[in-house]
């Protein structure tokens, strides 16, 4: 598992910019510093963590986000915030190995992790998926790039939420779809009390036996803190896209945002 830490493979993450990036820059990444290392810090356990956590569910709601962005064969597609790279390498089964995937994060120990587990990958697709550090409120891309954008759990975390929105509409061909999952903000007690109790009595005691119970103890204030779904779909509408719609999934705990430039 240490090895896993700060290794990166020198073919699939560079730390570069594509190379149809706009001003052929490297993004100054505008985050909390003290969220960047939480990611970082997590990142070695973080794909064990929700298979546990979640019982596998994670991976049910990453293929409906997935699904829900529309991407298919041969388009170019951005995987915002992609962590460990769950959603990328799934969207990389459905754009295949004639379309694109590049996946951006802010954490690079995250992206360590991505990369390694590419290169453990057999299939053809999977070489089609490039990684960028980079942030989610300055992408270093053109207008108008992208076939499809996903973002998995990260618009709770970004420092503007309403200037990553209007980066993902920008970078979006139109017509084209953004698909963003997060835990859901239920504006029903009983789920919202449910919700707390689990983070508080079953994530932050397994959080501890990995020495991260501080880390997951944000958790809870970052979704206090998060948009209901009639927000996130105002939030939209208000940074262009033409329609959007919220969709509560796995019983009001989990949340799917659709929107359409």
């Amino acid at each position: 598992m240490a090895a896993l830490l700060g290794i990166v493979s020198p073919v699939t993450f560079t730390g570069k910019l594509p190379v149809n990036s706009r001003s052929r820059r490297r993004t100054v990444v505008k985050c909390s510093n003290e969220r960047r290392i939480l990611f970082n810090r997590i990142a070695p356990v973080y794909d064990n963590l929700n298979d546990l956590l979640s019982l596998g569910q994670h991976r049910i709601w990453k293929n409906m986000a997935v699904s829900w962005s529309g991407a298919k064969t041969g388009d170019y597609v951005l995987d915002l915030c992609c962590g460990s790279g769950d959603l990328a390498f799934l969207l990389s089964e459905k754009v295949g190995s004639t379309g694109k995937v590049m996946g951006l994060d802010f954490s690079s120990e995250q992206l360590a992790v991505a990369a390694t587990r590419q290169s453990l990958k057999a299939r053809s697709c999977y070489k089609c998926i490039e990684w960028i550090e980079g942030d989610a409120i300055d992408l270093p891309f053109d207008d108008c790039e992208f076939d499809a954008v996903t973002m998995g759990y990260g618009l709770r975390n970004v420092v503007d939420r309403l200037r990553a929105m209007k980066e993902m509409y920008r970078v979006l061909k139109p017509g084209s779809r953004v698909s963003i999952l997060d835990f859901n903000k239920s504006n029903q007690s009983v789920t919202t009390f449910m919700q707390g109790w689990m983070i508080d009595n079953v994530v932050v005691p397994v959080a501890t036996v990995y020495d991260l119970a501080k880390e997951y103890e944000y958790l809870k204030y970052s979704i206090n803190g998060y948009l209901t779904g009639e927000e996130l779909e105002t939030l939209a509408l208000e940074a262009g896209f033409s329609s959007a719609c919220h969709y509560e999934i796995s019983g009001g705990f989990m949340g799917n945002l659709v929107a359409m430039r």
